[in-house]
């Protein structure tokens, strides 16, 4: 055996439990709801399962885990994944039938920061680690991550008010190689794929492929943002069977100041309080191309799959 422990975890409404080498690192992780249990490191499934089994039982589920880096996620979303390309398109008149959708595939569930919310519960400080370090006011390396969590929940809370409007709107979409879509917006305007990032009080530039920010070394943004609507675009026609229109937007939150370049167009740039400018947006998708969009695109596995 190689030590392994099973460690329960309840938080933002999940109950789940985590099996993890003695240093802390999560080999397996399992759903108490569902029962459905993912499968980090292949080489400790036997092991895994037979500790989690008195837990759950003999009827587990389990799949494995999506291939993930293990760099932070706003470092990953900071650089555009090169291998990150869109299927190959297919005929739109034949969509992909879709999977069925079981209760842990379904991103519906997802609140905003889900994929921030999953690596800090895995790899983050203890709650006592979080608070002994507030308490000293000592920086630490995960105050960007936490920054990065409650934008997106800012941006989150902006999304939602969209619905009156007529719009749909997921988070924490997964990539198959790796990281994630913070927000898809469908509606009325189209599908937007939206990657949030926090830098408060910061001044921002944005170009057309990279930003600056206070001045500092260009970071890919734009073109990160582009090459996830691209992907977006290649997944949800092939499951559709019809064209589905995607813009990459990039929204700010807690900034000082925000510019774009003249020649930038090709990517929608906003500050999260500017995120109801989408909402009257109209004339890409009908009520039912909308449903069916959203339809395809609640499902985890059409993301890991395709």
């Amino acid at each position: 055996m190689s030590d392994l422990t099973v460690n329960p975890w309840k938080r933002h409404g999940k109950d789940r439990l985590y099996v993890n080498l003695p240093g802390g690192v999560a080999v397996a992780w399992a759903d108490r709801p569902t029962k459905v249990v993912t499968i980090k490191v292949e080489k400790y499934r036997d092991e895994a399962l037979a500790l989690l089994r008195p837990y759950l039982g003999n009827s587990m589920t389990v799949r494995p885990a999506p291939s993930r880096s293990t760099k932070a996620p706003e470092a990953l979303r900071a650089n555009p994944d090169r291998r990150s390309e869109p299927p190959r398109q297919r005929d739109p008149a034949r969509p992909v039938q879709l999977p069925n959708l079981t209760v842990a595939d379904d991103l519906a569930r997802n609140p905003p920061g889900a994929a921030l919310l999953e690596a800090i519960a895995v790899r983050g400080p203890s709650p006592v680690q979080r608070l002994w370090t507030k308490v000293l006011r000592r920086p630490s390396e995960w105050d960007s991550w936490y920054a990065g969590l409650e934008g997106e929940r800012r941006v989150g809370r902006e999304l939602k008010r969209l619905s009156s409007c007529g719009w749909q709107v997921l988070h924490g979409v997964p990539k198959r190689n790796g990281g994630d879509i913070d927000h898809l917006l469908i509606g009325p305007g189209g599908v937007f794929s939206i990657n949030t990032k926090s830098h408060p009080g910061a001044s921002v530039w944005v170009g057309d492929t990279m930003a600056k920010v206070n001045g500092g070394q260009p970071v890919p943004y734009a073109a990160a943002s582009k090459a996830e609507a691209a992907y977006a675009q290649g997944v949800l026609e092939r499951y559709c069977g019809f064209a589905v229109p995607v813009e990459p937007a990039l929204v700010f939150v807690g900034v000082a100041s925000l510019r774009r370049a003249a020649t930038q167009y090709t990517v929608r740039i906003y500050q999260d309080r500017e995120v109801s400018a989408l909402g009257p947006l109209g004339g890409k998708l009908t009520p039912d191309r909308i449903e069916r969009v959203y339809t395809v695109a609640r499902h985890r596995r059409v993301w890991l799959q395709s």
